[in-house]
Parts: C-alpha cells; structure tokens; sequence
C-alpha cells in the first residue's frame, strides 16, 4: 500500500477463504432469512436487495490471525495456520443494505437472540453475531467494494461487513441468514476463531474465549525485511484498532519512542496512515511502532500465549538493512553512537 491511497483496491485486498470461491448465478440467487426470531421466512433476489435503500461505510476487515508470523517468533515456537505479518487486512468502501432493515422485512421478534449469516461455499461457512451487533447502524450485507460490485473473492454477490470484528464474522457469499430466541453455535465460534490456552475463560462449550473485536495494531509500508540505503527517509505506515480510531502513533530504532505525523482521514474502525523522517545509517536495525486508540488502548511489547496465534497486537520489530552509501569506489559506513 506504499504510496496508495486511503482506501485498499480490490485486486490488492488481501484474500482468506476456506474454500474455494463459488460461482453463484446471480440470476438465480436469492437470500433466504428465516428461523424462530423472524415472523415469517423471506426469500430476496439480488434486485430486492438493491431497491432497498443503500449506505456506504469505510471500514477495515481484518483476518484473526493478522500478524502470527510474528506472534510464532516472538514465542519461538511455529504454528500450522496460515504465517500471515501483518498485511491480512484491507480498507474499503462497503455500499449495500443494512442487516437490520433485511431482518426487518422478515419480521424480527423481540425475543431474536442471535442472527446467523451462512455462506454458499461447500463447508457453508458460518458464525453467529448477537443481536446487538446484527441490527447495528454500521453492520452491512455489501454488494459494493469501492464503488464497484463485488468480486467473487470478496463475497459476491452479498456478504456482511461486521464493523471492528475479526473478519470471520463478515459470511462472504451469504445464502441464508438463520435468526433464534436461542444462542447459535458453529465450528467457527467454537472449535476455531476461539482463543485457547492458559488464562482464557470457558466460555462456550469447547473452551476458550470467542474472537469478536479485533485490537489496537501498527505496521511500515516497508518489505519484511526491508533494504534502504544509508540517508534520510519518510518512512510511512499504517495504524488501527477495531472499532476505534487511532489518537497517535510513535516508533523507535533503539532510541527514544518519538511521535509519527498522522495523515488524515483517521476513521474508526478503519487505519490511519502515519509518517515519520528516519536518518538511518548503516547496518541491520529494528524499527518498532506503537499506537494507542481513543479509548486509551495501547500496543504493548508481548502477547500472551493462545493456540492458534490470534489477535496479535504487540509491537512488531520490523527488520531493516541499511546500506553504506559508495561512490568512486569509497563505502562510507556511519555506525550508531
């Protein structure tokens, strides 16, 4: 995203299925909506879906499992699941329906408890949002990704967007949405998606402490590891916390924390960009960041340990080589005081 704009194209979104990506007829497709929290079951096509009236939000989806590549270094130990650093997150622009004017249409009771969106791919991929979070203002069933229709790897023709939650929950290729006066339950809030190990509270049948709200995260623009030559740089990066939007941001190669340049629009539930001047001189460093949000949350220097690697939010040595600068045949090398 180095030197690109705000919003996150669709070609460079980052992708996470665990399927492969069904092809849906749009012609034949309809959204059913149904269960004991609804008055009667409804069945919507696509061109229902767009007579109803439309919203726009900018908001980041964000894989669970963002930055367990360095969660596994940082612990010294690999993990199976996908090595993501901390590219598995993308900001776009959402236009589509409300989830709860939908579920209005089908009668939403006052005893709905849980609303389950369920995708079209071979393992009907699902996870329930409660209530509060299914008739927010801000949680959307997208048809629209920048303006544009979806592509089919992001979730046309319908998928939700479940503001500052960790991706899993925003169902890409929604067929049905199940709504209970009971608690829902799928692999993907219990067996995965489920943060494990010691110190997390037993909170569902299979153990373990549901992912919902993702946390307070900052990265370069930079390659891992990166190459600059020695000199002075604008390094630039990227800043952001669930549903929140970020109050600052401060790196460090070693020395002193000092405050980053934030670069407007700074969303919630969105990112920031930052910037900061960095004379780097010649030899292999580590260039931390850190931001805190407006709620007071702030990165700090560890995770604590849970199976799968989620939800890391600690500050990120980011690995950089910095090369002497020669010319008529002289290397100059500036080592650090």
């Amino acid at each position: 995203m180095k030197g690109r704009g705000y919003l996150t194209p669709a070609e460079l979104f980052f992708v996470r299925n665990h399927t492969s990506t069904p092809a849906i007829d749009v012609d034949d497709w309809r959204l059913r909506i149904h269960g004991d929290g609804v008055d009667h079951d409804v069945f919507l096509s696509y061109d229902d879906l767009r007579r109803l009236p439309q919203e726009t939000i900018v908001r980041a989806l964000e894989c669970a499992g963002n930055g367990r590549s360095v969660f596994a270094d940082q612990h010294g130990e690999e993990l199976d699941e996908t090595p993501w650093k901390l590219g598995a997150i993308g900001v776009a622009e959402w236009g589509g329906v409300r989830l709860s004017r939908v579920l209005d249409v089908a009668g939403l009771k006052p005893s709905a408890r849980d609303v389950m969106p369920v995708g079209l791919d071979d393992l009907e991929v699902r996870r329930p949002l409660p209530r509060a979070k299914a008739t927010a203002p801000d949680t959307l069933l997208a048809l629209d990704m920048n303006g544009e229709p979806l592509l089919a790897d992001h979730g046309f023709p319908c998928r939700v967007v479940a503001s500052g939650w960790a991706a899993v929950a925003s169902i890409k290729w929604v067929g049905s949405i199940e709504v209970s006066c009971r608690t829902l339950l799928s692999p993907w809030n219990t067996d995965t998606y489920v943060l494990k190990g010691p110190g997390f509270e037993d909170d569902n049948p299979h153990g373990g402490s549901v992912i919902t709200m993702q946390k307070v995260k900052s990265a370069l623009e930079l390659p891992w590891p990166a190459r600059l030559p020695q000199g002075e740089h604008v390094v630039s990066g990227r800043a952001w916390s669930g549903e929140g939007s970020i109050a600052w941001v401060e790196w460090s190669d070693g020395g002193p924390w000092q405050r980053a340049t934030l670069i407007e629009p700074n969303l919630p539930a969105a990112w920031v960009r930052f910037q900061f001047v960095w004379r780097a001189r010649a030899g292999e460093h580590e260039v931390r960041t850190r931001a805190g949000d407006d709620s007071g949350a702030v990165q700090g220097d560890h995770i604590g340990w849970n199976e799968l690697g989620y939800l890391y939010d600690a500050v990120a040595p980011h690995p950089i080589s910095v090369e002497a600068v020669c010319g008529g045949g002289v290397c100059v090398s500036q080592s650090r005081e």
